[in-house]
C-alpha cells in the first residue's frame, strides 16, 4: 500500500495526516504553538515553533502508523496564508512571522491605495488590505529600516517550513496570490508593484505549481521523522486552496464554506477574466490555471472559541452547546456580529469589532451561544449573498471545518444560506487538500480531479427548512444595518483600546 502525507499549518497548531491511496485516514497527529499579541492588533508568531511542531507531529505520527518509509510517495503543504516571514542571506528569520489576522497596516493600506489603486486592483485582483503581506512588508520598512537592509528573502508560513525540511525555497501561485505582488493572471511577480514600493524583485521566491516537486527532504529531517531523505517534497498550497482541493471544489458550479479561526465562502472559478471589482478576493487556485473567489469573514472560530474562553473554559464545545438546539432561531432577539478583530467581507475595517444586540435578562448562555453560530453564519450569508448577485448559482454547499462538527449549526447554515449543505464522510479540511496535491504531484493519480473521486466521500446532507429560511432572511436584514449603526461607535471607541 502507498501513502502520502499531508501538512497543514494552521495559526494555532499544525496537523499532519497519513492518507493511504484509497483515500483513508491511517494515522495523524497535531502540535499547538503560541500566537504572541504584544499590542492591539498586532497578531505575530516565531517561525522556527512551526518547524519545531511540524517535525515532531511527524515523528509521532509515523511512530504511530508503523508503515515502510518507503512506501511514502510524497509529503505537501497547506499553510496559513499572507503572514510575513522576512529571512536573511542565509535562511534566518529576521524578526516574528507577522500573520493573516494582524491589523497594524491600515496607514499603510491607505496610502498604497492612494498611490496604486485601481492599477494594484488591475493586476493582483484584490483590494488592499490589512491581511495581506505587502502592507506587512511597507510596514517594516518604514519602521524597522535597519531589520529590512538585511532582508533578503520573504517566504510565507508553509513555505518556511518547507525550506527547513528541504533546504529549497519557493512559493506556489495560490499562496503567492494572497500577497499582493502578483499578477494573478500572468502568474509572475509584479515588476510594476515592485518598483513602486521599493520592494527588490530579488525578494520574492521562485514561483511553482502547488503540483510541483521542490526537493526532498534534508536527511537530518529525515533521520528525525522516521521518513527517507529522498521522500519527495510538493509545494502544496494556501490554506483555503488546499480546503478547497479537500472537498472537492474543483471546477465550475461548487461552492464551500469552511469554519476555522477564519470563515470562507469559496467558489471555483475558470476564467481569469471574471472581475468582481475586489468586492470578494480572486486568487490562483492549488489547480493548475484555475482561480477561485472567496468571501471572509475574520472571526468565525475564532468567535466560538472566544465565547468558550470567557465563559465555559473548563467545558467541551460539545458541553457548551448542549442546549443551542433547543433555542428558537433568533436566540430570542439576541444578535451577534463577529468583528472580534474587524472585519473583511462585505465591510473591509480593521476598525470595527463586535457587538450583541438586543440583551435581555431572560437570555441564558445558551441564547449567547446560539446568538454566536447565527452571526458567524450571517457574515458567511454576506458573502453568498455577493455571489448571488454576480450571477453566480448557489444551491449546494460543502461545509467542512470546526462549521461542519456540529448538526444544529450545519441544519442553520442550510436554513440561512438557503442550500443544500453536504457534511465530507472523511473530512481533513486542508490537510486532506495538502495529501491530494501530494498524491497528484507524486504520480499516484493523473490529477487532483481523478484523485478526488477516490478520496472525497460525501456523507450527511441537510436541507433548508422553508419556514426557519423565512425568520432567518428577516433576521439578516436587520444583522445587515449594525455594521452601518456601529462603525462610528468602535471609531470614537478606538483610542481606549490597549
Amino acid at each position: 500500500m502507498n501513502y502520502v502525507i499531508g501538512v497543514d499549518l494552521g495559526t494555532s497548531a499544525v496537523k499532519t495526516i497519513l492518507v493511504n491511496e484509497t483515500g483513508e485516514i491511517c494515522a495523524e497527529a497535531s502540535k499547538s504553538y503560541p500566537l504572541f499579541h504584544e499590542r492591539a492588533g498586532w497578531s505575530e508568531q516565531n517561525p522556527d515553533d512551526w518547524v519545531t511542531g511540524t517535525i515532531d507531529a511527524l515523528q509521532e505520527m509515523m511512530k504511530e502508523a508503523n508503515v515502510p518509509a518507503e512506501n511514502i510517495k510524497g509529503i505537501s503543504y497547506s499553510g496559513q496564508m499572507h503572514g510575513l516571514v522576512l529571512l536573511d542571506g542565509q535562511h534566518n528569520v529576521l524578526r516574528k512571522a507577522i500573520l493573516w489576522n494582524d491589523t497594524r497596516t491600515t496607514k499603510q493600506c491607505e496610502e498604497m491605495t492612494a498611490m496604486l489603486g485601481a492599477e494594484m486592483l488591475s493586476i493582483t485582483r484584490n483590494r488592499v488590505l490589512e491581511g495581506f503581506t505587502l502592507p506587512k512588508i511597507r510596514w517594516v520598512q518604514e519602521n524597522e529600516p535597519e531589520l529590512f537592509q538585511k532582508a533578503a528573502l520573504f517566504l510565507l508560513p508553509k513555505d518556511y517550513v518547507r525550506l527547513k525540511m528541504t533546504g529549497e525555497a519557493h512559493m506556489d501561485y495560490s499562496d503567492a496570490a494572497g500577497t499582493l505582488l502578483l499578477d494573478v493572471a500572468k502568474k509572475e511577480w509584479s515588476t510594476a508593484i515592485c518598483k513602486t514600493f521599493d520592494i527588490p524583485l530579488s525578494l520574492c521566491p521562485p514561483l511553482v505549481e502547488s503540483t510541483g516537486q521542490t526537493g526532498t527532504l534534508l536527511s537530518s529531517i529525515a533521520e528525525i521523522t522516521g521518513l527517507r531523505a529522498e521522500t519527495p517534497v510538493f509545494a502544496g498550497g494556501a490554506d483555503n486552496a488546499c480546503g478547497a482541493i479537500g472537498a472537492g471544489i474543483l471546477s465550475s458550479g461548487k461552492t464551500m464554506c469552511s469554519i476555522g479561526t477564519s470563515g470562507v465562502i469559496l467558489a471555483h472559478e475558470d476564467d481569469p477574466s471574471r472581475d468582481f471589482e475586489g468586492k470578494v478576493h480572486f486568487f490562483n487556485h492549488g489547480k493548475k490555471d484555475a482561480f477561485y473567489t472567496m468571501g471572509v469573514t475574520l472571526s468565525a472560530g475564532h468567535s466560538l472559541q472566544w465565547f468558550k474562553e470567557t465563559f465555559a473554559k473548563d467545558e467541551s464545545f460539545d458541553e457548551m452547546l448542549k442546549e443551542v438546539g433547543s433555542i428558537s432561531p433568533g436566540a430570542a432577539g439576541l444578535l451577534y456580529t463577529p468583528y472580534l478583530v474587524g472585519e473583511r467581507t462585505p465591510h473591509p475595517d480593521s476598525v470595527i469589532r463586535a457587538s450583541f444586540i438586543g440583551i435581555d435578562s431572560a437570555h441564558t448562555r445558551a441564547h449567547f451561544a446560539r446568538a454566536v453560530m447565527e452571526g458567524i453564519t450571517f457574515s458567511l450569508q454576506e458573502s453568498i449573498d455577493l455571489f448571488r448577485k454576480e450571477g453566480k448559482n448557489i444551491d449546494t454547499v460543502i461545509s467542512i471545518g470546526g462549521g461542519a462538527k456540529n448538526d444544529v449549526w450545519l441544519q442553520m447554515q442550510a436554513d440561512i444560506f438557503e442550500a443544500k449543505v453536504v457534511k465530507l464522510q472523511n473530512e481533513q479540511g486542508p490537510a486532506m487538500g495538502a495529501a491530494m496535491i501530494a498524491a497528484a504531484g507524486s504520480g499516484m493519480f493523473e490529477s487532483l480531479e481523478q484523485c478526488a473521486e477516490v478520496f472525497i466521500k460525501e456523507g450527511q446532507t441537510f436541507l433548508p427548512d422553508a419556514e426557519r429560511s423565512k425568520q432567518y432572511k428577516s433576521l439578516f436584514s436587520i444583522y445587515q444595518t449594525v455594521y452601518a449603526q456601529t462603525k462610528s461607535i468602535n471609531e470614537q471607541l478606538q483610542s481606549f483600546r490597549v
